[in-house]
């Protein structure tokens, strides 16, 4: 029998899942004025393995959460740069800089915010099951007036709450992996290997990120690393400073992201593949939309609001996936970039949401007829 706990105890809003995505929904319901708690299993600092990088929208939409991570903290990186072969290409962001920086650095600042902010914190608490009045976490009744999953692709929240009917499920298998080594350029760097991606984004002044991505789940960073023999070369000089940590990186979109009294948020939500590096901006301005949902009681706005959201990375991941084990086109794809960098910053402008639906139909057509014409 599930034992309740005093109403004094209640809470406005209870997040399930500590993580960035979590934390940024706590930060926006407490800027709308409500009491909120977060419930993770883990202790702070959370780590995960991901890319590591801020773009500089991401940026905007944590700082408008009140988290402003120092730049001290991580490495300031001005563009994006693909490699393919002998092809390469490369492009600054329209509009700012991005940020690496480690995930646990991250999350730590998020944690800090979060509890100057009036955030209930409950590390190391276990939440098991859903409620009509909340959830049971540690075998007690927590009270809430709203519910809200932030735990993860494989959310059991989403389960619970019968949220787990896929319009569509893809997935890969990623492995990162830190370097000692200074950056050798202030880029994100996207290398194409066969029917793999090689991620690499400084995130210090003496550290970089390497992230594997494929849809091979026994490929590991030491088999994979020879087909990038220019990446090979750096890293001969550098030391490893983490071990290699796995993870599956889920393309999924829901039918329905709120039900009843619970929503989701973060890839407990939904996702697109790590290959557009925008899971946080994504969360980040989902939290915004779901705490003003929640402020008016209207779960139906965000439900509206997520699916317009997700459009352009969801966009954005199909166009870099069709290059993925399509060497002809790729090649096609890179000598067209070269040939019109424009086309390549057209890309990445829509790729940090700095440019209309207009303006990436028309990139669309251009980068279409470069192709033609490559």
């Amino acid at each position: 029998m599930v034992r309740v706990r005093n109403l004094s105890q209640a809470t406005d809003v209870l997040v399930i899942g500590g993580g960035p995505a979590g934390l940024a929904a706590a930060l926006a319901v407490r800027q709308r004025g409500m009491t909120v708690a977060v419930a993770d299993s883990c202790a702070p600092p959370i780590d995960k393995p991901c890319g590591e990088g801020l773009m500089p929208d991401g940026l905007e939409a944590l700082a408008r959460l009140g988290v402003r991570v120092p730049a001290s903290e991580g490495f300031l990186f001005r563009g994006i740069r693909f490699e393919s072969g002998d092809a390469a290409v490369e492009a600054e962001f329209p509009a700012g800089r991005a940020l690496g920086v480690r995930r646990t650095v991250l999350h730590s600042q998020m944690v800090e915010c979060a509890s100057a902010a009036g955030v209930k914190l409950l590390w190391k608490s276990v939440v098991t099951g859903l409620h009509p009045d909340g959830a049971v976490m540690n075998g007690t009744l927590v009270r809430a007036r709203w519910v809200v999953g932030a735990d993860g692709s494989a959310s059991r929240v989403r389960r619970w709450a019968r949220l787990d009917r896929h319009v569509r499920r893809d997935q890969r298998f990623a492995y990162r992996r830190h370097y000692r080594i200074a950056p050798w350029r202030d880029f994100m760097e996207l290398h194409w290997g066969p029917r793999c991606q090689l991620y690499i984004t400084p995130v210090a002044k003496e550290e970089i990120c390497v992230v594997l991505i494929s849809r091979d789940p026994g490929l590991r960073m030491e088999a994979a690393l020879p087909n990038f023999p220019v990446v090979m070369e750096y890293l001969r000089r550098a030391g490893v400073s983490s071990n290699e940590r796995g993870a599956v990186t889920v393309t999924r979109k829901l039918r329905d992201v709120c039900g009843g009294k619970v929503a989701l948020i973060g890839d407990a939500s939904g996702g697109v593949d790590a290959i557009t590096g925008e899971g946080l901006c994504l969360a980040f301005k989902q939290a915004d939309l779901l705490a003003e949902s929640l402020r008016t009681g209207e779960l139906s706005s965000y439900q509206a609001a997520h699916q317009k959201l997700a459009m352009r990375p969801a966009n954005m991941a199909r166009l870099m996936l069709l290059l993925e084990n399509r060497d002809g086109l790729r090649r096609r794809a890179m000598q067209a970039f070269e040939k019109s960098p424009r086309i390549f910053e057209g890309m990445l402008a829509t790729h940090v949401g700095s440019s209309s639906a207009w303006d990436m139909a028309a990139n669309g057509l251009v980068l279409g007829w470069g192709l033609l014409t490559a």
